[in-house]
């Protein structure tokens, strides 16, 4: 045979993606868009003083980062009350989400999730040859009850609930994913996906002992902080399984600029406050375009809108086509009920009123 042998579980694998970029589209359409509100970064952007760090440390970058980021995990864990070997920090949480699947999951083994919730931790899953177990929404929160039922059934190695949710912004107060834990069948692992919790309301976060082994809880620097082209997330769990990250992770995988840069946006709190009430207007100038052209818009902990289009996926779809044609780069849930609904990112005022300008052309052409 000429050429490599892959093995029998890649030869399944699709070479996709779990997400089409907006440079993609770009490419395709042959101009920029006007306002990119899909992927749900951060458009007020990260502290000047993370911009400075980063600014400064790249003409260090000649230099690896410190395979163990020292500093950083010292500083999460002080930020956090817990130890740094309760913390581990990775290519943000997509690449702690592919750490985690590589340490735990093996063909055939199954793993529960959500259907429709965070593709990508699905295309890890699926990429060790795991067996995924998905349960609908319950209306459009993350069923916890449905998720544990189904873990208890099929000896899940992974249950993965993310708090608030993605793509619906949804969220469960603390007590509930506390309770969760507290259920948690012998040998599951749950996966709790904090991404958005920096931009929650209070009482979402419970108050989990650090060291405990049924929980691994995922954060990120790419919301709240905003940053995420750094590519920095970090996981807080039981001291025996962030060790054993150690033994596959890629050691080398955090460049010394994003290092510097996730210490001064940790240090700037005063920032993530003024990004959480920058968040939290333009949650309500989009609730406000929402209504204004006939849309439902749901109550959101996160900084997107998910936006009820008041009929099925297809009209859904087509909405989203014309707004892609009119510039405007946003997103919709994958699957039925959900698909309802478009998926909108917060932004700046300027971003808001290109999208004001753009859903009403891109509602008249869905509904012809």
């Amino acid at each position: 045979m000429i050429g490599p042998r892959y093995t029998p579980l890649v030869q399944t694998l699709p070479a996709s993606v779990p997400f089409v970029g907006p440079e993609t589209q770009e490419r395709l359409r042959g101009r920029a868009f006007a306002a990119r509100l899909g992927a749900n970064e951060n458009g007020f952007g990260p502290s000047p003083r993370a911009v400075a760090a980063m600014a400064s440390a790249a003409a260090e970058v000649w230099m690896y980062g410190d395979p163990e980021n020292h500093d950083l995990r010292k500083a999460l864990a002080a930020h956090h009350g817990c130890g740094p070997q309760n913390i581990v920090v990775g290519e943000g949480i997509d690449g702690l989400l592919g750490y985690l699947a590589r340490l735990l999951v093996g063909p055939g083994d199954a793993v529960v999730t959500s259907d429709g919730a965070y593709p990508t931790f699905n295309y890890h899953v699926a990429g060790f040859g795991g067996l995924l177990h998905k349960l609908p929404y319950n209306g459009d929160h993350e069923d916890p009850e449905a998720l544990l039922t189904a873990a208890h059934r099929t000896g899940a190695k992974l249950l993965y609930i993310a708090n608030p949710d993605n793509p619906m912004g949804s969220h469960h107060p603390a007590a509930t994913i506390a309770e969760m834990v507290a259920r948690t069948p012998q040998g599951t692992l749950i996966v709790l996906d904090e991404a958005y919790i920096d931009l929650a309301p209070k009482g979402t976060a419970p108050d989990l002992d650090p060291d405990d082994p049924r929980v691994i809880r995922m954060r990120t620097f790419s919301k709240g902080y905003g940053m995420a082209g750094a590519r920095v997330g970090y996981a807080i769990g039981a001291a025996p399984l962030i060790a054993a990250f150690n033994k596959i992770r890629n050691h080398f995988g955090m460049c010394r600029i994003s290092q510097a840069g996730a210490l001064a946006a940790l240090a700037d709190q005063g920032w993530l406050a003024h990004v959480c009430a920058e968040v939290a207007g333009s949650r309500r100038r989009l609730a406000e375009i929402a209504v204004a052209n006939g849309l439902i818009p749901l109550p959101s902990a996160t900084n997107f809108v998910t936006m009820d289009c008041g009929a099925d996926g297809a009209f859904a779809r087509s909405t989203l086509a014309a707004l892609t044609a009119n510039d405007i780069f946003a997103r919709m849930p994958f699957i039925a009920p959900q698909d309802r609904c478009i998926r909108v990112s917060c932004g700046p005022v300027v971003a808001m009123d290109a999208f004001a300008h753009a859903l009403p052309l891109a509602l008249a052409i869905a509904r012809a």
